[in-house]
């Protein structure tokens, strides 16, 4: 049975472990944002120096990879064109994340490298020395540990550094501050037109109503024409939209809003959002995923999200106690333990 445990990113992770020298980490996998910022977040929280190699192999390159006599075959560079196997010689450990990284994380590992896996790698959980994955990506073995959220590296210092950064940004805004963090359409959701109309008019009716303050920023993935309906939206009530200039609010809103509303597309989004001190609504979209719609109900289970429904008394984004709901730390001192290191 796997253990379960319950308890915006660089490209170069550089905490130091405590009492001694970091612990260098390669890090392999596709070139997503939610995915940087899992395997980075991993390394920063477990006291390694991670450094982020973007990989892309074609599904012939990940099936050549489970070869052990194509480990020097030129699927194994980066996107980049980088080496992996002379970089993956300076590593301690390897750390692989999804599908494709997993492939060539586990091609990479040795005896005396181990790879750490991070979600669901669909090819034999044997070939891995330990799997970090989320309760609903619904994997279980000897060497599988399970939390409810994804991991990340919104900890309790970067959360207070942010806090401390953005609260006299924030200072002048009437309370409650509410923030829409938004994310896109992701081949499972989507979100257009006629979905960021009625986010939008969620947000200024509960801002209205509760006479306080609205932020939103969107993501890469939020199309054009949607985020110019919440802009119009949002605006009407004196709020904001970030358009992409300056410092990205999303860290600070997480530190410091008193409600956040959270679009359902992003798993990384969501565990991020419950690791601060604000109630979290989920905004559904139109789509379907068996993962994701377990991921949320987990968290209903916690107390930590509501789920915004048609007529649901939710939709005036009244506030409920919560507290900070975040795995990682368990599963970090697991692996920890676990490696020998």
């Amino acid at each position: 049975m796997a253990d379960l445990l319950y308890a915006g990113m660089s490209q170069v992770s550089n905490s130091v472990a405590s009492g001694g020298q970091p612990v260098p980490a390669l890090v392999v996998g596709e070139d997503f944002a939610g995915m940087r910022s899992q395997a980075l977040g991993l390394a920063e929280r477990a006291g390694w120096q991670g450094v982020f190699h973007p990989v892309r192999p074609s599904r012939l390159a990940r099936l050549a990879l489970r070869g052990p006599k194509l480990l020097h075959s030129p699927f194994l560079l980066d996107q980049t064109g980088q080496p992996l196997q002379s970089a993956a010689e300076h590593a301690r450990v390897v750390m692989s994340i999804g599908g494709k990284g997993g492939a060539v994380g586990a091609a990479l590992r040795t005896a005396s490298r181990p790879v750490v896996q991070i979600q669901n790698p669909r090819q034999p959980l044997s070939r891995f020395d330990l799997i970090i994955a989320c309760v609903h990506d619904e994997i279980a073995g000897g060497n599988v540990l399970l939390g409810r959220t994804a991991l990340h590296g919104l900890t309790p210092d970067v959360l207070a550094q942010a806090r401390a950064e953005w609260a006299p940004r924030f200072a002048h805004l009437p309370r409650p501050l509410i923030a829409g963090l938004v994310g896109g359409a992701n081949g499972r959701f989507e979100l257009g037109e006629k979905e960021a109309a009625r986010l939008g008019v969620i947000l200024a009716d509960a801002t209205r109503r509760q006479g306080g303050s609205l932020i939103v920023t969107p993501s890469r993935r939020t199309a054009p024409a949607a985020q110019e309906i919440l802009k119009d939206v949002v605006d009407a009530v004196g709020g904001t939209v970030w358009d992409g200039t300056g410092d990205n609010p999303y860290k600070g809103l997480i530190a410091c809003a008193d409600h956040l509303v959270v679009t359902i597309d992003s798993v990384s989004m969501v565990s991020e959002a419950v690791a601060g001190n604000a109630p979290v609504s989920v905004f559904p979209l139109p789509g379907k995923s068996r993962r994701i719609t377990r991921f949320i109900q987990e968290l209903e289970q916690a107390g930590r999200v509501r789920v915004l429904t048609e007529h649901s008394k939710f939709e005036k984004l009244e506030p409920w106690p919560v507290e900070p709901l975040d795995d990682t730390p368990d599963l970090v001192a697991e692996m920890h333990r676990r490696l020998g290191f």
